[in-house]
């Protein structure tokens, strides 16, 4: 009877804050507070970014990029989810980066919002899908006599079929309803502390020796592996090196912004949203810190690691680790990837279902349609996934794809630029928007107005620094694919949107919509 009672007045308010912005409870509004918090902590998935992007580090600054870049890196992430989790509890709704720009800005920062949002978790799916395709061609790929080489036509088609197949799997899932993701993704939640557990402590047993000075040890590995396959190019600046090798825990700990996006389907979100933003962010830096830490001391050699490239983590574990173990904790590895693709999915899904609710993409009524019997957007879920593939497909065929190793680094600092682009915005319009009349009330999650102020003007400082970063060689590329897409969505905007494109229900276009909000909850049967 108890949990009856909070139910019901957890539903009232869920209902009272969505419709006094002016939307129906159309998604399926189920998931605990434990499933807001697995679904950011599986997109994060120290399991996924933290292997695959390991090279960044280990062919870089060494050891020291690791055990003191994560830290750093993890900070950076962590100033964002704080500021991000203050405005998620004032205002929480699916697809929340896009109120967010849209409520404490204007109708353009909000759209800009969306955009910038919305293609960073397009690509940050690619990325992730492919990079599960590189952990199982390196763990599997020579046992099932599979061809891994994408300069071969074999091994280019191997791999977009590969993500392909996993990337509609995702996909299939999500289009079955919130219950049966959440219940993946809770597992997913588990799964990843116990396989980066099994990763450590095996790591650990199988050191040679626990050498702890090479986690505060910098040396300048820049041009290996040697050729055109160096992870970064030659460069004498070690602090530079360093400063690239950021790249790690910056890509690995983000994703958070799903908690944000899946407001609508958790239960008391304005609490819930913010405290699995922030403790997604805490246990990933933490656990990801101790678990990189260990396989830093099982490397059997710093300056043989730095040659390996993105190699390093096969070639430690079977240099080290009993082959039996090694198989076991591959194919959880691969399963904890796999489950990071498929809250991706989620994420992505909802930011197109928010942002083509309010007609801001091509097809919004499609777009914005939930299915009856799962409650899920069907359409946006599907969209979200076969854009993705095309991406990776995009950037795979020769003469357009960028080419050599590096093809993965490109992939990873535009992924990186959107993404926390997206974020800054909004933190940086609420700096200036709260205490006004467009943001005058805190949320349940209150940090208090000097706190939120001081991770807001962090944030900015910190998107700097990544942009910085995101921009040097061989990611050059990064900063004309950007400016490119800024330039055509001012276009596009200036052209098409301006006169087009509503933005969010605000004022008296609320009121006016309480009727349309009831139809609507009937027709998908919420009561």
């Amino acid at each position: 009877m108890v949990d009856k009672i909070y139910d019901d007045n957890a539903k009232k308010e869920d209902l009272k804050a969505l419709h006094s912005m002016g939307y129906a409870q159309e998604l399926e509004r189920s998931m605990s507070a434990f499933s807001n918090f697995a679904i950011s902590f599986s997109i994060i998935c120290i399991l996924s970014g933290g292997i695959n992007s390991l090279a960044q580090a280990t062919s870089g600054a060494g050891g020291g990029a690791i055990g003191i870049g994560w830290i750093i890196g993890c900070l950076v992430s962590g100033v964002f989810g704080l500021a991000m989790a203050q405005i998620g509890s004032a205002y929480p709704t699916a697809g929340g980066l896009y109120h967010w720009g849209s409520i404490l800005g204007n109708r353009f920062t909000g759209w800009l919002t969306a955009w910038l949002n919305l293609l960073g978790l397009i690509t940050v799916l690619g990325a992730i899908n492919v990079g599960t395709w590189g952990f199982f061609s390196g763990a599997f790929g020579a046992t099932l006599g599979i061809n891994v080489d994408s300069t071969t036509t074999g091994g280019l088609i191997n791999e977009i079929g590969f993500v392909a197949i996993i990337t509609g799997l995702q996909a299939l899932v999500n289009h079955f309803g919130i219950k049966l993701t959440a219940k993946l993704t809770d597992i997913s939640g588990y799964l990843i502390f116990a396989a980066a557990l099994a990763l450590t402590v095996g790591c650990f047993v199988a050191a040679e020796h626990w050498d702890f000075s090479r986690l505060w040890t910098f040396k300048n590995y820049s041009g290996l592996p040697e050729g055109d396959g160096a992870v970064w190019p030659q460069s004498d600046s070690l602090f530079r090196v360093f400063l690239l090798g950021l790249l790690l825990p910056i890509y690995t700990i983000t994703g958070y912004d799903a908690s944000a996006h899946t407001s609508e389907e958790t239960k008391r979100a304005a609490h819930s949203v913010p405290r699995g933003i922030v403790s997604s962010i805490i246990w990933s830096s933490l656990v990801g810190w101790v678990m990189l830490v260990s396989f830093v001391l099982v490397i059997p050699d710093m300056d043989e690691a730095a040659k390996q490239g993105f190699n390093v983590f096969f070639w430690a574990i079977d240099a080290r680790m009993n082959p039996t173990f090694a198989t076991v904790l591959y194919l959880a590895i691969f399963a904890s990837q796999w489950l990071c693709g498929l809250a991706t999915v989620t994420s992505a899904s909802r930011m197109i279902f928010a942002f083509s609710r309010d007609g801001g993409l091509p097809g919004s009524a499609a777009l914005s349609s939930v299915s009856k019997t799962y409650r899920t957007p069907v359409a946006a879920i599907w969209t979200a996934s076969i854009a993705s593939v095309l991406f990776v497909g995009l950037t795979s065929i020769p003469g357009i794809s960028i080419g050599g190793s590096s093809i993965y680094t490109v992939v990873v600092s535009c992924t990186v630029i959107f993404l926390f682009l997206s974020f800054t915005v909004p933190i940086a319009l609420g700096l200036f928007a709260h205490g006004t009349a467009k943001w005058d009330k805190m949320g349940p999650w209150d940090m208090g107005a000097g706190l939120f102020k001081l991770t807001a003007v962090l944030s900015i400082v910190a998107m700097a620094l990544i942009f910085y970063i995101g921009v040097q060689p061989p990611n050059d590329l990064a900063l004309n694919i950007t400016l490119g897409f800024l330039v055509l969505t001012a276009i596009i905007w200036f052209v098409f949107e301006n006169r087009r494109f509503k933005g969010p229900p605000i004022g008296d276009v609320i009121a006016k919509r309480q009727s349309a909000i009831a139809a609507a909850e009937a027709a998908v049967g919420e009561h």
